[in-house]
Order: C-alpha cells, then structure tokens, then sequence
C-alpha cells in the first residue's frame, strides 16, 4: 500500500525496500502523496526525538492518502486504546492463510506497518498448500473427511517441518523490516482428540493458554503462531487453522478478527460482486436461505456466527487481503468484507411496540426542532396522531425514522433521528433502505445546517433549500409533478413552510458546494445518478457499536459521610433521580437531624457502625453505598461491605462508589472517568474509585494530546478552585445544631488567592498515573501540577501549558479535542477561553482558548468544572447509573 519514494524515507535496510518496493508496484499511491510524505518527514526529523516516534509519524501521515485525516486519527486511536498493559492482545487476532503465504513481502510489511504505528495483531497463520505440495510430492495424496485433512503420523511429522519452516521465514521476513517478532509454534493451544478413529491425529481445541502472546507483545514483538495443539498428554494434534484462530479470539475478546486471503474478501455467488458488509443478526437466515450461498460460503458464515456469538458485540470479523489490511482497519469506506453481528431493524404502527418513553427520550435528545425550542416533544407526539405513520429503527434506537403516509397521498418522514453511532456504523443507511421498500417516492425536510447534510444530498434525487430549510424526494423525476406533490403537502400542513415555487431551479452545482449550509441545490442535479461529495467515504464503521440496555428498576442508596459539600450537592442530585432512592444518610456529628435538600422522602441521619454495614450488606438492605469520607477514614467501612457481600451469593454483592483518594491506584478498583476510561469497566464493576477534581479537569484537558506530547516532558497544570474544594470542618450554630463550615473562609484569603502544595500534589500523581495507561507500559505522561485556592465558592479553572512531538496549529489542537469529546454530553469544545462564570454550578467540563506558541512546539488552553458537581457528585452519579443498569445521565441536569 505504499508507494517506494515514501518508503525510503523510514531509512530502512536496502532488503527491506526491496520488499516494500514490490508491493508498492501493485497499489499505487499516487505521486502527489508521495511528495507530501516526504515533506513531512523531514520535518518530522527536526521535531521528533525518536526513531519510534518518527515511523509511527510518517507512517501515519501515509495513512492519511487512503482516508481523510479525522476518520485514519479515529481509527487509530479507537485501536490503541485497545491495548491495556493488563491485556494487551486485544486488538486483532489475523488469521494468515497458506496463500497468503506465498506473497511473504506483501505480508510482512503489511504486519511490519501495524507495528511501527505500535499496534500489536496475534498473528496465526496455516501452511495447508505447502504442505499438500511436500506430501504430494513424497507420493501421498491427501485425505479429507468433512474438509478435515486426516492427519496419520508421517503427515503430521511433515506438517510439524512446513509449520516451522513457514513460521520461521515469516518472523525472518519481518525482522528484515526491523520489525521484532517471535516464533510461537507451542504452548498456546491444548487439545483433545477430535475422532481419532475417524481423523487421526486431529485434535479439538479445549485450552488457549495466552500468557506467552502477551509476554510476546509485552517485549515489544509481535507473536507468531502455527495451529499446532498438544494433549495432555504430550501427544502434537493437528489443528484447522481457522478453527484455531476462532478459539483464540474467544480468549481474547479482540476488537478485529482477520483472516487474511488471496482474494480481498467474500463474493456474491451469482453476481460477482465483492460483499461489503453483512449484519448477522438481521442478513443470516436470509443469506442462509439463498440459492448462491453454499459449501465453503455457508460454512464461513456459519464460522462467523458462532464466532462472533461468543464475543461482544464491538468484536467484528473482515475478509480482506494483505495489501489492502490497511485500508480495511484505518478507513470508514474499508476493502475487503467486513462481518458483524448488528442489530436487527424494527418498523411499527404505533407507539406501544417501541416505548412511549423510549421515543420521547430519542425525540427529546435528538429533534432538532424540539432542541431549538422550535416545537415540544408533546407537540410532536400530537402530530403523529394526525396521519397513519410508521415508525422505523434498529433495536438500541441508534436511528430513529418516521414515516407518515395517508392513504393516497405521497408519503413524507417527518422524523430522521441518528445518534452519531448510528451514523458512523451505517445504521442510518439500513434504516432508510428499509423505509425505500416500502415507499416508492418520498418527501422530507432538513435543517440546511445539519451536521448530515451532505448524506440527504446524496440519497436524494433532488431538493430545494429556502428559509435555512432543504426539502429532499425521490422517485419523482418531473418538475412539474414535484411541484404539484408540494403544493398538496403545503396545502395540508404536512411540510412546515413554503417551498413554492420550487422552479426554476439554479443550474447544477457541485457536490461540495451542495453541502454548504444554506446552498440552493438544484432539484435535477441528481436525477441521472448518485453523486458523490468529495472526501467523503462510504462510512461502514470499525465494528458495530451497540449501547448496553438500561433497567428503570428502582434501586436504593446509602450515604455514608453526608456532612461535606460534596455529600449535600449529592443528595440534591438524587432528589431528582428518576429511579436511584437515597434511604440510609450516615454522619457522626448529625445523628438524629433530619436531612434536608432530599424531596422524595423523610430520612433521619444515622451514625451507621461498621458492624451495622456489615449487617445492611448481608441482608441485601442497600444495592450501593457511597464513601463521602476524608481520605483514609473509609477502608473500614469497605471491608465491612467486604465481609457482607462474602455471606451472599456471588456477583449479588452492592456497588461502592469511594469519592476519596483511598482507592484511585487500586488496581482491583475501576477508576471511574466514563469519558477518558470507558463505560464497560464501570457497568462490569462493584468497586469504583471517583477521580479528584482537580485531577479529572486535568486528566481531560491532556489526554487528547497524549499521542502528540514531546517524550519525557512535563506537562504543566495550574488549576485554581473555589475555597469548597479545600472541604469543610464541623461546627455548632446558635441552637446548638451541628453543621459544616469551610476549611477555608474567603476572610482567610483576603478575596486573594493561596497556592498550596506546590509540588507532590497527589491530584499531581492521579493524573499521571491514569493518563500513562494510554501510553503502555514503558512510557508515562508527566505532569506538574499546581493548585490554588480562591475567594469563590466553587468552580476550578484549570490552565494546561503542554510540549508537544512536532510542530502544529490552533485548528489541529482543537479538531483533536473535538473528535476525541465528539458525542459527550458533559463536555463543551468551544474556541474562547471558559470564565468561572460558564462551570459554575453547571454539570460539565469545558474547554477552550487554544493558543499554539509561534514555534508550533507548545499548546495553551483551558479547561473548567465544577469541583462539586462533575468534580465529584455529578461524576459519582455517572458511576452509579453506569454500574447500577440505568442510563448513565438519570438524574443528571445536562446544560
């Protein structure tokens, strides 16, 4: 996939391009890239201080000539965030075929680019034409029983030499490349005998030891298996590789299943045509039942779905050839068949049979109309009334479509609702071709700002744009007949403004300038065929990204230390929650008072005594407790959950959310930042560790930029926050009622600030402790933290000063923080800088302001939140809803 003049750039050995070389001959980057690569690496060898960094650089920008640079940068990172140090197999599992084989070259640097972009594949690889050629050529025929090669001594004593020797030259062919890797040709899979009556020496994988892949990419080298298993008792069993490869990623759990062959991918039996993409759950029984899949196809389908059965859901499986392994993993449009389980699509009726409350929700969070105040989710419920209609989606509502269609009249959506998964994962595209069976012509309306605008263009065989409003159709081709179609629904009400006269239209425009908001497009520009917008790609997604199921079951909380701040602005959150229900409070000083600031019920603090814990967590009394406790007071109250949870069932044991820092460097405890870490490991968890303010403002504001940091510079923070974050002590009022003060009063500071703990902060340590995961095991982000105390109540603004490997500009920095928040609905990208004003009291972090230096070498910028809130309450109540089932925003005021 790379063209010779980039090549040389990398300074490898005069074998290794002589290799590149060849491969390069057959896929033909074009010149134009060749020159811009060049020009960027020898500014990427002013800047960068490594060898490694170098590759990973240039070869990153190659990358940016087979995709646009946003969706190469998202892939790349949905990838190495993959690799955890714990587990650092999970990112693909490649299946190498005999054929595959034969091109060794074109193997080995496609393997060798994964590598230099530190991307780690389990490679398992067969040798099934080599070795039918050395046992033909001995004068043995081979014998297959069920496409299971019969496998007696002398073939396995042959198989065992091909297996070797094919392992040996593809490790030879990659250490050329300067690539590390390691032969694995034993110890990784046990077996038991398949039939051996039947097949010989064939065994059936029941085993997968992983610990030597993992020590393999833990040394910095890739591991190369043979399909090679051994019994228990010592005997070498052969296995189908396929087979062999499929055992290996239920181990695993990789994000990528590869297998690699000669031809690209997996073909229609009739037409020809490579497929794209096929969807298990919705394409299996009709695929199953068509006339042209059979033999080796339906058994690769069959493979597949039990395969990825077994795996979640973010698992896919493509077919695709080596030279094109790159553009399959790094671009949306991909090259070969990508294989994965989706979701089945639903259309229906009525309301009753998708959820009032489910579509309410997806109207309330995704209508534009209902965003912009233009209508309300009540009034879009009234207007299905008006017209029959039907309601068109996948299961997770990742899209959402409304069709109304009276009888006579020609139909119009009313409603096209995706949420950004389900654009990038191609669900929007299943969901409109469903809405195509049916309706042979259809109307529909955008907003002419809408961030999907260019995919109404291009589906659309016209369309017209008045008022910030575009009105698209198909399946009518007639001017005249448009017009007479819009004078009927405007007649009616059934489109919301004027479109007459819709002619005579503009001349045709191009694709690009289509897209421009508020662009007049032609009604005939697409009449003679679909059009495509420059640089814009198919857009099939890495794997399908399936939101988990939430539960409304009502589930109860204690609070143990609800005295502070933090405990207070936590019980003012749970009074709205729709399905969380405080019942224990806990508080030495306030035993016997009754809590304030909870509306749902009439709840008396208690002083709750381990013992007590003990007891409520064995009865099953709670389903979470909350540690709103200084720092060291609260392992005695988790081991007493500890000892209460050992009397129940397994996996019955309640969640324990600590909000201090008893607990953030536990590895047994998930840290708890939904934004940076992931949600599953906090769905998956009973013991969470809630970040420290400071450190979460300081954590979001780095990680973006963690891929671009110079090596071994720190990273410099100065946060500075309301006097609440410096807590509270305990004190009596004028009636002798206990109460809470600050530790720190905006007398003490004379309406000036206080810097503390200038250096070893422990927010300091979190930060970089968390944020080096993201890096590997022998690379860490060091940061120095500076914090300081102000006049206000609360509300931290944090400055980021950060080094960065190369030079860039304002606009890089921030496209990388919007494509690494894009979705978040407690975060803000914005361009200037955020005052105290825009975090206080709100539930989210923001950032903004960025300013590169005039060396290109140093970015600025600032972020901001609430200590109380996403600094602590509002964070623990992610954790909560995330782990308890529920949707992680319950209860949650989003700004």
């Amino acid at each position: 996939m790379l063209a010779a003049p980039s090549l040389r750039l990398l300074g490898r050995t005069v074998c290794a391009r002589r290799a590149t070389a060849a491969v390069a001959a057959q896929n033909g980057i074009r010149a134009a890239a060749a020159r811009e690569v060049r020009s960027s690496s020898v500014l990427s060898r002013r800047y960068i201080q490594t060898v490694a960094q170098t590759d990973r650089d240039t070869i990153t920008r190659l990358l940016y000539s087979l995709g646009s640079k946003r969706e190469v940068e998202r892939h790349l990172r949905i990838f190495s965030s993959s690799s955890h140090p714990s587990e650092p197999a999970k990112f693909a599992v490649i299946k190498v075929g005999g054929a595959v084989l034969e091109k060794l070259d074109e193997l080995a640097l496609s393997l060798s680019f994964l590598f230099r972009l530190g991307l780690y594949p389990v490679v398992l690889h067969g040798a099934g034409p080599q070795l039918n050629s050395i046992i033909e050529s001995e004068g043995v025929v081979p014998d297959y029983i069920d496409g299971i090669r019969v496998t007696d001594a002398k073939t396995l004593q042959i198989a065992r030499r091909v297996f070797l020797e094919e392992n040996l030259r593809l490790v030879g062919a990659l250490e050329k490349l300067g690539t590390r890797a390691r032969p694995i040709t034993s110890g990784v899979f046990t077996a038991d005998y398949l039939d051996k009556d039947k097949y010989g020496l064939v065994g059936k994988i029941t085993k997968v030891d992983k610990r030597p892949l993992e020590a393999s990419i833990r040394a910095g080298a890739l591991p190369i298996l043979t399909s090679l298993a051994e019994s228990l008792d010592g005997q070498i069993l052969n296995v189908n590789a396929d087979i062999a490869a499929g055992e290996l990623a239920k181990e695993l759990e990789p994000m990528k299943i590869v297998f690699l062959n000669d031809k690209g991918g997996m073909f229609h039996g009739v037409t020809g045509e490579k497929l794209d993409v096929i969807n298990l759950d919705e394409e299996y029984d009709v695929l199953m039942n068509e006339p042209w899949v059979k033999y080796g196809t339906k058994l690769k389908l069959r493979e597949f779905k039990d395969l990825l059965d077994h795996l979640p859901r973010t698992t896919s499986v493509a077919v695709i050839s080596a030279s094109m392994l790159q553009k399959e993993l790094f671009t949306d449009s991909g090259a070969g068949t990508l294989i994965r389980r989706g979701y089945k699509l639903f259309k229906h009726d009525g309301l009753d049979k998708i959820g009032p409350d489910r579509f309410r929700q997806v109207v309330h969070d995704r209508d534009p109309d209902v965003l912009s105040g233009v209508q309300s989710v009540t009034q879009v419920l009234n207007q299905l009334k008006e017209t029959p209609f039907t309601i068109y989606g996948d299961e997770p509502l990742d899209v959402l479509a409304v069709v109304s269609h009276p009888p006579g009249e020609v139909p119009v959506m009313t409603k096209l609702l995706p949420s950004r998964s389900g654009v990038l994962n191609n669900v929007m595209d299943n969901v409109f071709s469903a809405v195509k069976k049916d309706h042979r012509r259809l109307f529909w309306t955008a907003q002419a700002d809408d961030e999907n605008r260019a995919w109404h263009f291009e589906r659309a065989d016209g369309s017209f744009t008045r008022a910030g409003k575009s009105l698209f159709w198909y399946g009518v081709q007639d001017i005249r007949e448009v017009e007479r179609f819009v004078s009927e629904l405007e007649a009616k009400g059934r489109i919301d403004r004027s479109y007459l006269p819709v002619g005579p239209s503009a001349p045709p425009r191009t694709a690009a300038s289509a897209g421009t908001p508020g662009g007049v497009r032609s009604f005939s520009t697409m009449a003679a065929g679909r059009v495509t917008v420059p640089g814009k790609t198919h857009m099939r997604g890495y794997a399908t990204v399936v939101p988990p199921p939430t539960t409304t079951e009502r589930k109860r909380l204690a609070l143990i230390g609800a005295r502070g701040y933090t405990g207070q602005a936590l019980t003012t959150l749970l009074s709205s929650h729709p399905h969380l229900d405080l019942t224990h409070v806990s508080s030495r000083q306030l035993a016997g008072y009754e809590l304030e600031g909870y509306d749902k019920a009439k709840i008396t603090y208690s002083n709750l005594s381990t013992e007590d814990v003990e007891r409520m967590e064995e009865n099953g009394e709670v389903d979470a407790w909350v540690m709103a406790l200084p720092n060291g007071v609260c392992k005695p109250f988790v081991d007493a959950v500890e000892r209460g949870a050992a009397k129940k069932a397994e996996g019955e044991g309640s969640v324990v959310v600590d909000l201090g820092a008893d607990y953030r460097f536990e590895k047994d405890w998930t840290y708890g930042l939904p934004e940076l870490y992931g949600r599953d490991a906090i769905r998956n968890s009973k013991r969470i560790s809630n970040p420290g303010c400071y450190a979460t403002s300081s954590q979001l504001l780095l990680a973006p930029l963690v891929p671009h940091m110079s090596p071994g510079q720190y990273a410099t923070v100065f946060g500075i926050s309301g006097y609440s974050g410096a807590g509270t002590v305990p004190v009596t009022d004028v009636n002798g009622k206990p109460g809470s003060a600050p530790k720190v009063t905006p007398e003490s500071l004379k309406m000036g600030v206080k810097p503390y703990s200038l250096t070893d902060h422990i927010h300091e340590r979190e930060a970089g402790y968390h944020l080096s995961k993201m890096l590997g095991e022998e690379q860490t982000v060091k940061v120095a933290f500076v914090p300081t105390v102000a006049s206000w109540f609360s509300g931290i603004v944090s400055t980021a000063s950060v080094p960065l490997n190369g030079k860039y500009k304002a606009r890089d920095v921030v496209e990388m923080f919007e494509e690494r928040y894009k979705g978040e609905k407690l975060i803000r990208v914005r361009k200037d800088v955020p005052m105290l004003s825009d975090v206080e009291g709100k539930h989210g972090w923001c950032v903004g302001g960025f300013q590169v230096h005039s060396a290109g070498e140093r970015v600025v910028m600032v972020g901001g939140l609430d200590n109380l809130l996403k600094g602590a309450a509002t964070q623990c109540l992610q954790n909560l809803n995330l782990a308890l089932g529920f949707d992680e925003y319950a209860g949650i005021p989003l700004d």
